[in-house]
């Protein structure tokens, strides 16, 4: 494993997982290849390019354009693919299915083509709790049927079918990590914790579906990208791993907390309607990838504390991003009626 692909290398957790790959692997290059959708920002790798200069590559490209995908794993000498690239927010999938089907599961399909028959080394696989479908008791394990609910969900659970298949079939070597609710630096604010953390820097109301009483595990980025890094190198293949801390907490308890640091008014918290089918409760044994010798270095209401840390001290990133016009545009889409207070 000398040169690894990491396709959505510009997006939240592939940023992260890019400049942790380079700082640990001091022999290794990495080339991004990212579509830089709306989520995809050249900011979250602007030191990188600093730093790491003489061993990062970033490619503009689509993971469903076949010919550039083997255009750069031959020019490159890849031996590595880790595919984060995905549309990857569930309300968005509700809206506009479309884009999710076309790259979380025909962009894997041509990944995995490529990594065929150009015997790659490895293919790496993200992949999300959520195509668990709810959970309402206990945790599910990495052989758990798998019960998607949302277009997203339904996309990334058709990737990993894809991927076992390539692996079944062909022999391709394969390794799968399925995610909890990620958070920490770079993570886009339309997705719940930055986007609530950033509503309060500027007390603006937190728009909380429901009642707040579903239940989830929000995992601190830099964990997971340290599970997948331990993976690829001590994984079995063919095998997926759980990745999150084990633990659960509710989206009301989250938004009192993420008010409590800052010091804000828990009347911002405004209901909302919930989002249809919206899962109740997401929950994993970590058990496998802890026998790999792994173990969350956050709690929950660690990686929430550093998450709205970094939100406070990194307003040149997001402010940008949320005063711009596609973000409003979204935003409007999304939010414009649904109160219920």
């Amino acid at each position: 494993m000398q040169t690894i692909l990491v396709t959505g290398g510009a997006g939240f957790i592939g940023s992260n997982f890019v400049r942790m790959i380079l700082e640990r692997h001091f022999d290794y290059h990495v080339v991004v290849f990212d579509k830089l959708t709306y989520a995809g920002n050249l900011d979250n790798l602007a030191d990188v390019q600093d730093k790491f200069a003489e061993r990062y590559t970033f490619l503009r490209g689509d993971i469903c354009d076949a010919d550039a995908v083997r255009s750069v794993l031959q020019t490159y000498h890849v031996d590595t693919i880790v595919n984060f690239a995905a549309e990857s927010h569930v309300d968005r999938s509700i809206m506009d299915p479309n884009a999710f089907i076309r790259t979380d599961v025909y962009g894997t399909y041509v990944l995995l083509e490529a990594a065929r028959d150009l015997g790659l080394e490895r293919y790496h696989q993200i992949s999300t709790d959520e195509i668990y479908g709810d959970v309402p008791e206990g945790a599910s394990d990495e052989n758990e049927p798998i019960a998607p609910r949302s277009p997203y969900a339904a996309s990334k659970a058709s990737a990993d079918l894809l991927v076992n298949a390539y692996f079944i079939t062909y022999g391709l070597p394969v390794t799968i990590t399925r995610g909890a609710n990620n958070i920490g630096p770079y993570q886009y604010p339309e997705k719940v914790i930055p986007l609530f953390v950033t509503n309060a820097i500027d007390d603006k109301p937190l728009p909380l579906y429901g009642d707040g009483l579903q239940v989830r595990d929000y995992h601190y980025v830099l964990d997971h990208c340290e599970a997948i890094d331990l993976v690829l190198h001590r994984g079995h293949i063919g095998e997926t791993y759980n990745v999150g801390t084990g633990s659960e907490m509710r989206n009301i308890d989250m938004a009192r907390l993420v008010l409590g640091l800052l010091g804000k008014p828990e009347s911002l918290i405004q209901p909302v309607r919930d989002r249809p089918g919206h899962d109740r409760r997401y929950a994993m044994q970590i058990s496998k990838i802890r026998q790999l010798g792994w173990d969350p270095a956050h709690s929950c209401e660690h990686a929430i504390e550093r998450t709205v840390k970094w939100y406070v001290d990194n307003e040149w990133w997001w402010r940008p991003i949320k005063s711009g016009r596609r973000y409003q545009e979204y935003y409007d889409r999304q939010y414009s009626g649904r109160d219920v207070s």
